[in-house]
């Protein structure tokens, strides 16, 4: 029997950077998914801060050279690799100049957002869903961690439907209580952005008014499963959780996390071969 894949798709991962309730799962579920006997890739952005020559990172050329359209302007897609030797894993980052070569992750100096966040997080998804075809790796589950990764729902389900690579991929995602970078509505274009990227009005309606709620409320719609992973969260995202149609892990405090994590995926899976 083949071995299930996980793609983990994450805003943030330790030790690249410091540790948050993001970072720290986004380092040791794909650990553990592994040692359980599945396949896994890692994803997440390459901001400015990371350390490449502490991390060893390096250009992965084979897998860079892409552009990715975004709002009518084309923007190179950089590929680059490290390892967590301790975890045996190995990491893939988005890299781009003009998004993220910035001193900060998701805000500026005064710890205002950046306006193109938005921008920011359609380019991450892509980026990597355009790297996973280049491997030739099909996912089975891809699993979100962050804001950032939260249009990946809409891309497959929507965008990358009739790709073959993707027909079958199922999507997880997860909602913290983390909204550093999302404290106020993206760019009020944004719907007209996913529109000219070739999203329906299926899409475009429900983020008009693109707030942290209403966002997640669309990457939920478009999700087959979705995950509260931190204890508390605000009263919106907790509200989009609640009312979720799709497969829903309660949150699960660490020491059973990884167990359950990994059956929830399995049926996941399930759920989608019954259908």
């Amino acid at each position: 029997m083949e071995k299930k894949r996980i793609l983990f798709v994450s805003q943030e991962i330790f030790p690249f950077l410091p540790k948050s309730e993001v970072s720290h799962n986004a380092r040791k579920l794909p650990q553990s998914t592994q040692e359980n006997g599945k396949e896994i890739r890692v994803f997440t952005p390459r901001f400015g801060c990371i350390n490449e020559r502490r991390h060893q990172l390096h250009e992965v050329i084979r897998l860079s050279g892409m552009n990715i359209i975004i709002d009518d302007h084309d923007h190179p897609l950089i590929i680059k690799v490290a390892s967590i030797p301790a975890a045996r894993i190995q990491v893939y980052f988005i890299d781009n100049d003009e998004y993220f070569k910035r001193k900060n992750n998701v805000t500026n100096e005064d710890g205002s957002d950046y306006k193109d966040n938005d921008e920011r997080s359609m380019f991450f998804c892509r980026g990597v869903l355009e790297t996973v075809k280049k491997l030739g790796w099909k996912p089975d589950v891809i699993h979100c961690h962050g804001w950032m990764t939260s249009l990946m729902p809409l891309y497959i389900k929507k965008m990358y439907n009739k790709d073959p690579h993707f027909a079958d991929t199922k999507v997880v995602y997860s909602i913290y209580n983390d909204t550093e970078g999302f404290s106020t509505e993206w760019d009020p274009r944004f719907a007209d952005k996913l529109a000219f990227d070739g999203f329906d009005e299926s899409v475009t309606n429900l983020v008009k008014t693109p707030s942290m709620d209403a966002i997640t409320g669309a990457a939920v719609a478009f999700s087959d499963g979705v995950v509260q992973s931190s204890e508390n969260i605000p009263a919106g995202l907790q509200s989009v959780f609640d009312n979720a149609s799709c497969l829903k892990l309660n949150y699960l405090a660490e020491e059973h996390l990884n167990k359950g994590l990994n059956e929830f995926f399995d049926k996941v899976i399930e759920e989608a071969v019954l259908i």
